[in-house]
């Protein structure tokens, strides 16, 4: 007997511009009776564009466990459903994984609806990934996570892509630097398919030292791709010897009658270690 219950649907919306939407997508939006919507108000702008009036409920990151149930409870109904995010595909890095388990596990349908993706534009844009990459999402805020998924990103042999908010963006650069070495081939691509689209291709202490310098601006929605490691990374006193030493390079050249600036900015090359980092005098520990 034919399982009578809805379909969910995980339908991908566009990362920015909204004519990225599919065709399917659009057709699933307007055939299902419901849309369980991220932020409705997003959700709104893209079903304005398109005449589309189905009705849409919220779902997002603190609906909690009573929107789950009534969502599973719609399912079960016999009524299908069409999950969304602000962008991109529900379930990857954005709600929408609860509910798939749950109803998965209750052995109803999934269909995923692909479409537009951050991840996917970002690794043909930056042409820093290789063949072999990981999607890291997110990266743990602070403490011993963190230093350990960067240290596992480091060692790697394949390349890494992050996601990343405009206020930690600096900060991780610096972190990635220290980690995985400056010289590590790398991009920062911003705002992708929107208006102020920015992808930089540069070694991770070049793109630390633009993000400093305001060159890559600390905005929008951005995603950082890392290439793959080609050597063991420097351990934390292996960095400190390096950066002295760097440092002293730079003191040379000073001296030979080259500006502070060049002087880095070619220690900086020759290295990979941080120009900003190799100009100033004080202690690396510091």
């Amino acid at each position: 007997m034919p399982d009578e219950r809805g379909t969910l649907y995980l339908v991908a919306t566009p990362i920015g511009n909204l004519g990225d939407v599919t065709l399917r997508a659009l057709e699933t939006l307007r055939t299902v009776p419901l849309i369980a919507a991220e932020d409705t108000r997003i959700g709104r702008r893209l079903l304005a564009r398109y005449e589309i009036r189905t009705r849409m409920t919220s779902y997002h990151a603190q609906s909690g466990m009573a929107r789950l149930a009534a969502l599973l409870e719609h399912l079960r109904g016999g009524a299908d459903l069409a999950v969304i995010t602000d962008a991109g595909t529900p379930a990857i890095s954005d709600p929408g994984e609860d509910l798939v388990r749950a109803w998965a596990a209750d052995g109803g349908r999934v269909v995923p609806i692909p479409g537009p993706s951050a991840v996917l534009a970002a690794v043909a844009a930056s042409a820093v990934a290789g063949p072999r990459w990981s999607f890291e999402g997110f990266l743990p805020r602070t403490g011993r996570e963190r230093r350990d998924r960067l240290a596992r990103i480091a060692g790697d042999d394949r390349g890494a892509v992050i996601f990343e908010a405009p206020t930690r963006l600096a900060g991780t650069l610096r972190d990635l630097v220290e980690t995985c070495g400056g010289d590590r081939p790398a991009a920062v691509c911003r705002e992708l398919t929107k208006l102020h689209e920015q992808v930089v291709r540069a070694p991770l202490a070049e793109l630390a030292d633009a993000v400093s310098d305001r060159a890559i601006p600390a905005r929008g929605e951005i995603v950082i791709v890392i290439g793959p490691s080609t050597a063991t990374a420097l351990s934390r006193d292996e960095r400190r010897i390096a950066l002295a030493d760097g440092r002293a390079q730079v003191d040379g050249l000073v001296a030979g009658g080259l500006t502070r600036s060049e002087a880095a900015r070619r220690v900086a090359v020759a290295t990979g270690l941080s120009r900003r980092t190799l100009y100033r005098t004080e202690d690396a520990a510091g």
